[in-house]
């Protein structure tokens, strides 16, 4: 009997960021031979961003483990309930009840650094009233959302963020594949975009298998690589 196929890794990034916000988990992933795609998310819904995940997880051959990012988080309760989806990772994440929302899981915590430090910016529908951009200061970016980064990097990546629409703090989830698949959690204990009580709190609700604490900024991922590639491979381990 041949053994079971290991996952690919399917890594979702969050909002104010882009793939390339996994990128040092990505290279050292890909450094120890695994699968790994890294979609891109429109960061226009909540539903159709999870939408969009699930169906590019479907077509996906053979298992996948979901690690979710911050508002990524939020997407991969939704979508990982693609038959295929082994387990979930939430690194900085949401990790929402059916039914809940952003705001909702938010509201009950005191507000994070970001919420004093968010731009609103009209945008286009087609056929539609404007809907309205949310992105963070481009001055307060490297503090709350880069903090730990070398400057000059963090400068780049404020000014090349990518918004979130405003109607995704309000959409509740569908779905909350945490009660079928297994999930692992990363709490970042001097997180300055999410408050890391909400993620406490979401990690613990859900029953999550392990929660790792890591005493890092919301760019874990950047700043404390080889930890969240570490927390990954336990959950690809106990997942295959």
């Amino acid at each position: 009997m041949s053994a079971p196929a290991s996952p690919t890794i399917v890594l979702v990034h969050g909002a104010f960021a882009d793939a390339a916000s996994w990128s040092p988990v990505t290279e050292r992933l890909l450094d120890r031979g695994h699968r790994v795609l890294v979609p891109p998310v429109s960061n226009r819904s909540l539903s159709a961003d999870a939408a969009y995940i699930k169906s590019f997880v479907e077509q996906v051959d053979g298992p996948v483990l979901l690690a979710g990012h911050s508002y990524g988080g939020a997407v991969i309760t939704v979508a990982g309930v693609a038959d295929n989806v082994v387990g979930l990772v939430y690194v900085s994440g949401y990790a929402l009840a059916e039914g809940e929302s952003l705001g909702q899981l938010q509201g009950g915590f005191p507000d994070s650094d970001l919420a004093a430090n968010l731009v609103y910016t009209p945008y286009p529908i087609e056929g539609a009233e404007p809907g309205t951009d949310v992105s963070v200061d481009i001055a307060a970016f490297p503090a709350i959302f880069a903090a730990g980064l070398d400057p000059a990097k963090a400068a780049v990546l404020a000014v090349s963020q990518r918004p979130l629409s405003a109607i995704a703090f309000g959409e509740p989830a569908t779905a909350a594949a945490w009660k079928t698949k297994p999930a692992w959690g990363i709490v970042s204990s001097a997180d300055h975009t999410i408050n890391p009580d909400v993620e406490r709190f979401g990690y613990k609700r859900a029953g999550f298998r392990a929660v790792v604490e890591i005493d890092g900024p919301h760019l874990v991922m950047q700043t404390h690589p080889d930890d969240v590639v570490a927390v990954i491979t336990d959950a690809i381990a106990h997942s295959a």
